[in-house]
């Protein structure tokens, strides 16, 4: 009977199918919230089961998941950029700097370590240790909740996330064209001359034009809406006539709309329909691709790949956050609490994962084969789990401690207010 059921879900009518992903899309992060797991999970789960390796409940035709997923990769990315605070970055981007620089270099070198020694070529070592480098920021809430955001190593870290992202993107950004068509001198200084070019003219020629037409649309919701839309698309189609993937238009795009977009209504219609359709859509793609039997018979054959990606991660995430906690008078706990918020490996990792995994050479060789790409997913499992789980137990003792220094200070005298109501 099971057997039967089953068997008759490929053959569903499309109503049907859409009937039960938008359930599927309903129930996912209300049921994952229960697990304290990430709902990117789950959706990677739910395309695993439903997918062509699975039940085959997906649409038939790719081409449907394919653009609906596409839209999905660049928003995740344009919502990455527009998150950042630039003003709680400009207060402390020194320190953010440095530590930026500490917790993206730890995890590139040793990402490039593991693809040397696995026996990828150096382009392939630079795009592992790339996906290592930038971190997922999922221990927010929790730090939120314990009251923790003004606390200046959790600015610091947060501040960090633009400059880890931007340069691991930028890495992929060089890596595609020369694994796509080989090393030349001349075509390597070209592609660094474009991104010279392109970067600034995204974050502030776009910037401006937007700006432009957004306050001129100031009672069109529908208008500024569409022309978010827009430059996000521009942004993303000029990075690709450059030989850079769309991911990256996009990221700079949500930085350089940032203000623009924090003011305006239409943010908000944007963000419901790309975090209620269109990005789930892309995480349930990437199970798409998982067929479960070859995912588990590659982790197991690869064990050692797996390994020393994930652990790898962990420990160079922890020696970034230990080196700079001395120099700039942290106590431990808030070097602790840098660590596991810089641990998660969610949004940036995976879409430039399936970027470098779509990347194919005149040879057909992909830029990452299955063996890495399985070990980002357990990577990505196991830190999406790990680092708010250790944001939450290293907060609480930060928080703690908070408290305890802010009760041992004694209130002097002169800091009464003399105006006191009291007889």
């Amino acid at each position: 009977m099971p057997g039967e059921f089953f068997s008759v879900l490929p053959e569903l009518p499309i109503l049907a199918r859409f009937a039960i992903i938008m359930t599927v899309l309903m129930t996912v992060p209300a049921l994952c919230r229960k697990i304290r797991l990430p709902a990117v999970v789950g959706f990677i789960v739910l395309g695993v089961v439903l997918g062509p390796n699975g039940l085959q409940v997906g649409p038939k035709h790719n081409e449907v998941a394919e653009y609906i997923s596409e839209i999905g990769k660049l928003l995740l990315m344009f919502f990455a950029g527009l998150e950042i605070d630039l003003d709680q970055f400009n207060r402390t981007r020194k320190r953010s700097m440095a530590f930026g620089v500490a917790t993206f270099a730890f995890p590139l070198a040793a990402g490039f370590g593991v693809g040397m020694a696995f026996g990828y070529g150096w382009t392939g070592a630079m795009v592992i240790g790339s996906l290592l480098a930038s971190h997922t920021l999922l221990g927010f809430p929790v730090v939120q909740r314990l009251g923790l955001i003004r606390n200046e190593a959790v600015t610091v870290t947060i501040g960090a996330t633009i400059l880890t992202d931007i340069a691991s993107l930028l890495v992929l950004a060089v890596c595609l064209p020369i694994h796509s068509t080989g090393f030349s001198t001349s075509a390597f200084i070209l592609q660094l001359v474009q991104l010279a070019i392109y970067v600034p003219l995204v974050l502030f020629g776009l910037s401006a034009v937007v700006n432009k037409l957004m306050s001129g649309m100031k009672d069109s919701k529908e208008g500024q809406f569409l022309v978010m839309l827009l430059a996000m698309a521009v942004a993303a189609i000029a990075a690709e006539a450059i030989n850079l993937e769309g991911i990256i238009g996009a990221f700079l795009t949500g930085i350089a709309l940032n203000r623009a977009a924090h003011a305006s209504p239409a943010r908000a219609d944007l963000e419901f329909l790309g975090n209620t359709l269109f990005i789930p859509v892309f995480f349930m793609s990437v199970g798409f691709l998982i067929n479960i039997r070859v995912f588990v018979e590659t982790t197991v054959e690869h064990f050692g790949l797996v390994a020393s990606v994930v652990l790898g991660l962990i420990l160079a995430k922890l020696g970034a956050a230990l080196v700079v906690c001395k120099p700039f008078g942290y106590t431990r706990d808030e070097g602790l609490v840098m660590w596991s918020l810089s641990l998660p490996q969610v949004a940036a990792t995976l879409a430039a994962a399936l970027v470098a995994f779509n990347a194919k050479n005149v040879d057909g060789k992909r830029l990452i084969d299955d063996p890495v790409l399985n070990s980002v997913i357990v990577l990505m499992v196991t830190t999406s789990v790990l680092g708010p789980v250790l944001t939450e137990v290293f907060g609480k003792r930060l928080a703690a401690a908070t408290r305890l220094r802010y009760d041992a200070v004694p209130i002097k005298t002169s800091e009464i207010s003399t105006t006191s109501t009291l007889p």
